[in-house]
């Protein structure tokens, strides 16, 4: 088998062995958390919570049972309407508890409802927030505002971008606490917390948020190239926990719980990430703060919290602070826009993975063509282009050198034929032969090789960003982030009739029309070079076209496209590479001989 055959086959290999490594054998490795160094100030807080099971023991008010205490006939709800979200705040507690998102719908049915992000307790899958004041050391804990006191609103109306919501409450020993919570025009929350204490004593108290949820989500992936679960950045430490590794806590004496506690100096963020949205508490940067993870096993509950340093009030005193509390979609240019405005590392909240030094230039490229071209499947075409004129000075190379191996075939057969069974003497006659004609046999692989990186990276971006979802390119394919809807059964797409299921038996026999465009666009690749003269290598590539083409039948029909497309411009740029250096590639006359070589095989049988 000459050399060009055996770089190709052995690169096209390596690509197939490391993608099935990637997606089977090789999960990310577990993140590590911090050890918990709680301060001496710090210890003095007790954190009212959401639960009392997670919570250490407060008075019974705090310690309620808020699945009852949220029927409270004194609460009333304040709405909230924004460009981007609706919803209510309750009264109770002064939680943001109901939340959707205007811009995007549970499917691509137009009656479909809109996303839910936050809902109160006594809805399926309760998700909400709340803040408050944890009582220092020497402060009973009913003279603070825990997450079931009924607040007053102090103002009229509902919360939109341009009208806060101020609440009032009175602890009736002389300290007044106000909630002021505003909102921009995408999804990051504004909880201002105030207290002024007319009492004659100093109190101590430490500001705190919570984000808890009732139960794992729904539509959880347990997808291992994806993090779905608890994120957070300490100090440009980010850290992730997955919901199944939340009961693996240990307990923790100071939080009375099963929880994790990482220790912020200056910059963080804490909260819960899905596929697409987000919820997070981001105290003002510069802030010391305690993050905390908690999970309580008997309610399934899960919560993450910050709280903020001591503070002590005197007699005559106010003190105020500032929590952020994001809930939104896990939108690309909005939250970079955040990080912008000092919320540090803000972007990464969006699972870059591993190769996130490509996955994060990538998707920049990828958004701003899609903003230009305003088609994400055109997008996709444009950025495989880039990234084919990014290569081409290796890959001229390569197939430069790929045409020269060809010019050297009668060269190298008679140095096989001179050195005979003496290994030694032909790889010493080849080597020089190289050297003198100044051509690398292993420069056929590293445009392959290179790709796979490429590959993997892309598929990240596709997958876990949420500009992908739903976004339509042409025809039936009116998700990218989708598999092939088409198939023979729809006669590819002509038809209303849904495909088969991608990941059932059938939907991996009914493939669509473009993992079938992938596997003919690869076949017709290796057409450019004549089958191996040994029958086995001959059969290898015979079928890995096919073999990729099942494959990928399940993956985001965007990925097959961004395939489809590199294997067209490959085909391209190799085919006119070699011409130019005096070799036409005879495309026609392999792909006769493929046939003819079968129908010989068929007839030995």
């Amino acid at each position: 088998m000459d050399e060009q055959n055996r770089n190709l086959l052995l690169a096209t290999a390596l690509s197939f062995v490391v993608i099935l490594v990637w997606f089977i054998l090789f999960p990310p490795p577990e993140p590590q958390q911090q050890e918990d160094a709680a301060t001496a100030q710090e210890s003095q807080v007790t954190t009212p919570v959401a639960t009392p099971a997670v919570s250490q023991p407060t008075s019974p008010e705090t310690a309620a049972n808020i699945e009852s205490v949220d029927q409270n006939s004194d609460a009333i709800r304040v709405e909230i309407d924004t460009p981007r979200v609706s919803g209510s705040i309750s009264t109770l507690g002064g939680r943001i508890d109901s939340l959707k998102l205007k811009d995007y719908r549970e499917s691509l049915n137009v009656e479909a409802e809109t996303v839910t992000l936050l809902s109160p307790v006594g809805e399926p899958q309760a998700y909400y927030s709340l803040s408050g004041w944890a009582p220092g050391q020497g402060m009973a804990s009913e003279n603070v505002p825990g997450p079931n006191t009924v607040w007053e609103l102090a103002s009229d109306g509902k919360l939109t971008v341009d009208t806060p919501v101020s609440m009032t409450w009175d602890n009736g020993a002389g300290m007044v606490f106000t909630k002021t919570i505003s909102v921009d025009d995408e999804y990051m929350f504004t909880v201002s917390l105030a207290v002024s204490n007319a009492s004659e004593s100093t109190v101590t108290m430490a500001p705190y948020g919570v984000i808890a949820r009732h139960g794992e989500p729904q539509d959880l992936k347990n997808f291992f190239i994806l993090h779905e679960g608890v994120i957070g950045m300490a100090d440009g430490e980010l850290s992730e926990i997955d919901y199944s590794d939340m009961p693996d806590f240990n307990f923790d004496a100071r939080e009375g719980a099963l929880a994790e506690v990482m220790q912020v100096q200056e910059d963080g963020w804490i909260g819960f990430t899905d596929h697409y949205w987000m919820s997070v508490l981001v105290p003002s940067p510069g802030t010391p703060f305690k993050a905390v993870a908690k999970f309580d096993p008997q309610r399934e509950i899960y919560q993450t919290e910050v709280v903020l340093s001591t503070a002590q009030v005197a007699p005559g005193q106010s003190i105020s602070t500032d929590i952020q509390i994001f809930a939104g979609a896990k939108e690309w240019e909005a939250i970079r826009n955040y990080e912008r405005g000092g919320i540090n590392g803000f972007l990464d909240a969006i699972d870059w993975g591993w190769f996130f030094f490509l996955t994060k230039p990538i998707f920049a490229v990828l958004h701003y063509l899609n903003a230009w071209i305003g088609n994400m499947g055109w997008a996709i075409i444009a950025l495989t282009l880039l990234i084919k004129a990014l290569l081409f000075p290796l890959a001229y190379k390569s197939y430069v050198s790929m045409a020269k191996m060809k010019e050297l075939q009668p060269e190298m057969e008679k140095i096989k034929e001179r050195a005979g069974e003496d290994r030694e003497k032909l790889q010493k006659e080849m080597v020089a032969l190289y050297k003198k004609e100044k051509v690398n046999p292993a420069s056929g692989c590293l445009p392959i090789l290179l790709q796979i990186p490429i590959f993997f990276s892309l598929y990240k971006v596709i997958f876990v960003t949420l500009e992908l979802r739903h976004a339509p390119w042409l025809g039936p394919f009116t998700d990218l982030s989708a598999p092939d809807p088409t198939s023979i059964i729809n006669l590819f797409g002509l038809f209303s009739n849904a495909a088969p299921d991608p990941n059932s038996i059938m939907g991996l026999i009914f493939i669509g029309i473009l993992p079938i465009c992938l596997g003919v666009s690869m076949w017709l690749q290796q057409k450019l070079n004549p089958a191996p003269t040994d029958p086995t290598q001959a059969m290898i590539f015979a079928w890995l076209p096919w073999v990729f083409m099942f494959m990928l039948g399940s993956f985001a029909s965007g990925l097959v496209v961004y395939w489809i497309a590199n294997n067209v411009i490959t085909f391209s740029q190799q085919y006119i590479i070699m011409r130019s250096q005096g070799f036409t590639p005879d495309v026609f006359g392999n792909i006769r001989s493929s046939f003819k070589r079968g129908d010989a095989q068929g007839d030995k049988k």
